[in-house]
């Protein structure tokens, strides 16, 4: 039952005739979870901005609202308070019918949607050629969370898995291996040597970039320092505008020197790097062309060339499965994997088609699409006749739609893409797919406490295979420590502790990131993650823990006891609190898919575990006053239970019954 959406359908027919036409739906969604329990469960706060549209006092306006609003049926009688608040307290009798409703019903009476669409998410992506790395988390469980979330509110979800195994990655180990391989490496651990390849002419290439790029970000800081200082001695005019628009271009010019003077001295760093070492310092001097043969290695991929398709054939079994050991260890699947090889046959046609219809056009020898409101246009075909990102992924759109006919494609993929899908969703739909809802779900970056890109302490790229085993191991030694402060001694033997370390490690991983908004920075701890206490997995994962705890003491069948068809009272406060927090579910999993936040069903689960803590200090269970009320808390409690199971459960997070 979604609550919020029940009272809103009612204020909005409340509201109809009295509000005006532009001003109905904003008024709709004034309605909201009071902050306060004094005030009622669920609080209106539109009057206020209605009466200025009517020009009315807005308590008067209230009190037309709660004249017209007809909610006897669920809600004892509206109040209204201060300058024009209307408060609603929920019936007890409507609370305890929907309980027992969902005491009963393994979906915990949440409804699948009426109006079901189709939904592509295209979420995690890596590139095969090198394994993942702590990037990769982010867009793998916030996609995984969303796929799950839509896919258990009754929506058609195509998981698609759309992986990097056909760019210029591989034209970098085609060269590599020509050019460095070690034979016995290859044999003993494939991935850990083309990895190993990947890197050595990544940083090759970089290296000879950089020696063409250094000198422009040096004048670059000179200019900007010459600016600085001539921005500096600028005496105020008198003029307030002037003179805050001279602040203003002032800051901009010092953060651009920061951002200047960063951006030169890592560079440096990175040359230095190979200069300061003899045997990089030879490689670089030997390869000076790498940069052109590695574009050329690609090519010949892409053109068939039958030494370097065969290559590709052999390295990409030992690459596939390396990433599905890591999926394995998260937990995740996708229904379709279909990398960018899958797509490469259908890129010529659709730069034919794009052409035909008008809208791609060349641009000094190469073909571009100008799209309306753009500066820039999308290449879609290079000078030399190559293909790039955008064209694939036009391809692969039109592949998802005669395929699955979505109504959304939602994209989990970094904000530093956000304007590569402007354009490519501006494109498609000029292409003729304008009734699909294209989505960029962007999301920020995994910082480490200096506040830069999580990394190791030399400097580099954290693997996600080494970060989940540090969290197994740290979760491991959080569970021995949780198990042997048990006032009646430890309970869990030596197998059982390994077994929940990686449910405990991997959860605390996954709901660390989850519980962040996904559009912001956030920096990793272990020890914020795995907190006994707090918004965390370990905390949800205890709380449910508890629960079951008390089922064992009583030797109550948790089954059996819901079959009982116990009737409910909720005589005490906290008893209340937590079951319309228990009620709240299905509004909570709504919320998290209007904009695709997870978080928002972190927090809920969360303030759900507050509740539950609340009542267990102030509602004895096993020693209530009788056996009815004893009964009565035990339905809440398998109620709290399997709600925070089926919330950990789509967010992709595991329970255990001991802790």
């Amino acid at each position: 039952m979604n609550i919020r959406r029940l009272l809103r359908s009612r204020l909005e027919a409340a509201l109809t005739g009295l509000a005006p036409e532009t001003e109905l739906a904003a008024a709709a969604e004034a309605l909201a979870p009071s902050q306060d329990p004094k005030f009622g469960d669920y609080q209106i706060n539109c009057a206020m901005r209605l009466g200025a549209a009517l020009k009315r006092p807005p308590r008067e306006v209230a009190q037309e609202i709660v004249g017209r609003l007809k909610v006897d049926d669920v809600c004892l009688p509206a109040e209204v308070a201060g300058p024009g608040f209307i408060n609603l307290k929920l019936r007890d009798d409507w609370l305890t019918a929907r309980l027992t409703a969902a005491a009963g019903d393994e979906r915990l009476a949440i409804a699948p949607t009426e109006k079901p669409k189709t939904y592509v998410v295209d979420f995690s992506g890596p590139n095969v050629a090198k394994p993942m790395h702590v990037g990769h988390i982010r867009s793998t469980v916030i996609g995984d969370s969303i796929y799950r979330t839509l896919k258990f509110l009754g929506h058609k979800v195509v998981g698609d898995n759309h992986i990097g195994d056909w760019g210029t990655q591989f034209g970098m180990i085609l060269y590599g291996y020509k050019h460095f391989l070690d034979r016995e490496k290859l044999a003993a651990k494939p991935v850990d040597e083309l990895s190993r390849l990947y890197k050595l002419v990544s940083q090759l290439v970089g290296y000879h970039d950089g020696k063409v790029e250094l000198p422009k970000l040096r004048a670059k800081v000179e200019q900007l320092t010459a600016a600085l200082k001539q921005a500096e001695q600028a005496k105020p005019t008198g003029d307030k505008n002037a003179d805050k628009k001279a602040a203003q271009a002032l800051r901009k010019t010092q953060n651009d020197l920061k951002d200047a003077g960063e951006a030169a001295g890592e560079l440096e760093a990175k040359l230095a790097q190979v200069e300061g070492d003899p045997k990089l310092a030879k490689l670089a001097a030997e390869h000076s062309r790498i940069g052109s043969a590695v574009l050329e290695e690609t090519a010949k991929l892409h053109q068939g060339d039958a030494e370097n398709l065969g290559l590709w054939r052999e390295f990409m079994p030992a690459c596939l499965t390396t990433l599905e050991e890591t999926y394995v260890r998260l937990s995740v699947t996708f229904d379709v994997t279909l990398g960018e090889s899958f797509y490469h046959d259908q890129l010529a046609p659709v730069v034919e088609d794009l052409t035909q219809k008008g809208l791609a056009r060349p641009s000094d020898g190469a073909l571009c699409v100008f799209l309306p409101g753009q500066e820039v246009p999308m290449l879609i075909r290079k000078k030399d006749g190559a293909f790039l990102y955008a064209t694939t992924d036009l391809a692969t759109i039109r592949y998802r739609m005669q395929t699955w006919q979505p109504d959304a494609m939602l994209y989990v993929v970094d904000h530093r893409q956000g304007l590569h899908f402007e354009q490519l969703f501006a494109a498609a739909k000029l292409w003729g797919f304008d009734a699909c809802d294209f989505r960029h779900l962007s999301f920020g970056t995994v910082l480490g406490k200096d506040g830069k890109p999580y990394k190791t302490r030399s400097g580099d790229t954290v693997g996600l295979s080494a970060l989940l085993d540090e969290a197994v191991e740290r979760a491991y030694k959080v569970v021995c420590e949780n198990d042997d402060r048990n006032p009646a001694g430890a309970q869990l033997d030596e197998e059982r502790r390994r077994e929940i370390a990686p449910i405990v490690g991997i959860g605390a991983l996954k709901y660390a990131d989850l519980s962040q908004n996904r559009t912001s920075d956030y920096e990793f701890s272990y020890d914020k993650m795995l907190a006994m206490n707090g918004n965390t997995a370990t905390y949800m994962q205890y709380a449910y823990a508890r629960v079951c705890s008390i089922f064992r003491k009583a030797e109550v069948d948790r089954e059996k006891h819901r079959a009982k068809g116990v009737k409910l009272q909720l005589a005490a406060p906290a008893e209340r609190g937590l079951a319309v927090s228990i009620l709240r579910c299905e509004e909570a999993l709504e919320l998290a898919m209007v904009d695709f936040r997870p978080n928002l069903l972190t927090t809920y689960l969360f303030e759900l575990a507050n509740f539950y803590s609340t009542f267990y200090e102030q509602c004895p269970v096993l020693k209530a006053e009788t056996e009815q009320l004893r009964d009565e808390r035990l339905v809440l409690c398998d109620l709290t239970a399997r709600t925070i199971r089926l919330g950990l459960r789509l967010l992709n997070i595991d329970v255990v019954e001991q802790m």
